[in-house]
């Protein structure tokens, strides 16, 4: 890939996982999974509970994978999914813009994305755990 191209990723990880760290640490140090499963089942999200565990971890892990460079593709995905959900069961009824629209998702969800497509990037732990061999003049 592009040198460029590298460094974007690497910003784009850094900036996505950063963002997630925060957030979950936020529902996992502050909310508590308790705080969290009272906010998604007024929601009306079924499971409350079990989705309060799973958004938190998404969220907290998912971070620190993305930053790292670790299971991106994975974690991007789960990441993905986490807010697609919450565009349209949060976001999307409140419009556009921001504090309660749907912007900052939508720009959540194309980082995302990119990073679903395109993978970590040659300065991540993706690339030094699964390099492909390069094949050796004899």
């Amino acid at each position: 890939m592009n040198q460029r191209i590298e460094w974007a990723l690497l910003s784009l990880r850094v900036a996505l996982g950063l963002i997630f760290i925060v957030h979950g640490s936020q529902k996992l140090f502050s909310f508590g999974f308790a705080g969290v499963a009272g906010f998604l089942s007024s929601l009306g999200v079924p499971l409350p509970n079990i989705c309060a565990v799973i958004v938190t971890l998404v969220e907290f892990g998912g971070g620190i994978l993305i930053l790292l460079g670790l299971l991106t593709r994975l974690a991007a995905f789960f990441i993905l999914i986490n807010m697609l959900v919450a565009f349209f069961m949060v976001h999307l009824a409140h419009g556009f813009f921001l504090p309660q629209g749907f912007e900052f998702v939508l720009l959540i969800l194309g980082a995302t994305l990119a990073l679903l497509l395109s993978g970590a990037g040659k300065f991540s732990v993706d690339a030094l755990l699964f390099r492909k061999k390069e094949p050796t003049a004899t």
